[in-house]
C-alpha cells in the first residue's frame, strides 16, 4: 500500500510564487521517479515535471525557467518551486510516484493564479 499526498496549493497574483510538497510513504523500498502533472478545466492531464532517480530533470516546455523540481530522497518528498506564476498555470497540481513501474496518484492540490 502506497500513499501520496500533495500540499501546497493556492491562491496567488501573477507573477507571484507557491511551493509544492509531496510525501510518499508505505510499503515500499525505493522509488524510481516522482513527477508533477497539472489538469485544467476543459484540458487533458500534462506532464509539468518529473525527476528520476539520479537526479535527472525534466520539464514542460511551458514551465522551464519558472518552475523547479526536487527531491528528498530521504523523506520520499518532492518539491515544485514554482515562480513567476501566470494565470494560464491555474490547475490542480497531481503528483505522481513510480514504484517498481507501477505509478501512484495523489488526490491533487489547486493551484489559481488571478489577480
Amino acid at each position: 500500500q502506497v500513499q501520496v499526498v500533495e500540499s501546497g496549493g493556492g491562491l496567488v497574483q501573477p507573477g507571484g510564487s507557491l511551493r509544492l510538497s509531496c510525501a510518499a510513504s508505505g510499503s515500499f523500498t525505493s522509488i524510481y521517479a516522482m513527477g508533477w502533472y497539472r489538469q485544467a478545466p476543459g484540458k487533458q492531464r500534462e506532464l509539468v515535471a518529473s525527476i528520476i532517480s539520479g537526479d535527472k530533470t525534466n520539464y514542460a516546455d511551458s514551465v522551464k525557467g519558472r518552475f523547479t523540481i526536487s527531491r528528498d530522497s530521504a523523506s520520499n518528498t518532492v518539491y515544485l518551486q514554482m515562480n513567476s506564476l501566470k494565470p494560464e498555470d491555474t490547475a490542480v497540481y497531481y503528483c505522481n510516484v513510480n514504484i517498481m513501474l507501477k505509478g501512484y496518484w495523489g488526490q491533487g492540490t489547486q493551484v489559481t493564479v488571478s489577480s
